[in-house]
């Protein structure tokens, strides 16, 4: 059996803010279809790592690979076809647009992409049964429950199939219940369509997870299995 390929590598990433040291040579590996959680305190650069791994964040020092290329250096324009073209991002609050329909905000990075309208709106449409919103593909954000908008936020992530989805607290502003429901979804997909998962947030969310990689004071240490292998 073929070993998984790693999607995502990072190697000795620092990052500094002013005097502060937020990061101090973290890393993390992803491979192809598997969801892995960091976990830590507030503060303890989860946000930050995120950020550098996204190509949001430039590190002051260190490295991150895509596919077995190097992504950190990179110009901003070429982060930013990358952030459109290969990653995936769910936010704690969705940060959908109020004055699109649902399915207008799930077909906007493909939009964005280049896609023609009527193609992309199709390719959006289809995700709304799999994930419990058919029929709501013409609602504005505004007429969904917080459930419903994140689970819009995740079919927008995942609509122009990247190869790694970030996900910051996902489920920080939602119910335990709602909170649970989304965290299996988002694992599930991600598993299904090979892409691969990195999502901060608590100790419930990395269960979730195959791994979990624990952050404290700007490091990172392996702290195992947690749920399924994909």
């Amino acid at each position: 059996m073929t070993a998984p390929q790693p999607v995502l590598v990072a190697s000795g990433l620092t990052k500094r803010f002013g005097a502060a040291t937020v990061l101090a040579e973290a890393g993390l590996t992803v491979h192809r279809g598997e969801t892995v959680a960091v976990t830590g305190s507030s503060g303890s650069g989860k946000s930050t790592l995120l950020h550098c791994l996204a190509g949001i964040l430039m590190p002051d020092e260190g490295q991150v690979l895509l596919d077995g290329e190097r992504i950190d250096d990179l110009s901003e324009e070429r982060r930013t076809a990358l952030r459109r073209n290969r990653f995936g991002f769910v936010f704690q609050f969705g940060q959908l647009l109020p004055e699109l329909a649902a399915v207008e905000n799930v077909a906007l990075p493909l939009l964005l992409a280049g896609v023609s309208r009527r193609e992309a709106v199709a390719r959006a449409a289809q995700w709304f049964d799999p994930l419990g919103l058919a029929g709501l593909e013409q609602r504005r954000p505004g007429q969904l429950s917080g459930g419903q908008e994140q689970r819009v936020a995740i079919a927008r992530a995942l609509v122009a199939r990247p190869a790694v989805v970030f996900a910051d607290e996902p489920t920080g502003a939602l119910d335990s219940v709602t909170g649970g429901q989304t965290v299996a979804l988002l694992t599930g997909l991600a598993r299904r369509t090979g892409a691969g998962l990195v999502v901060t947030h608590d100790a419930e969310v990395a269960a979730a997870c195959d791994r979990t990689i624990a952050i404290r004071d700007g490091r990172t240490a392996a702290a195992g299995l947690t749920g399924a292998a994909p």
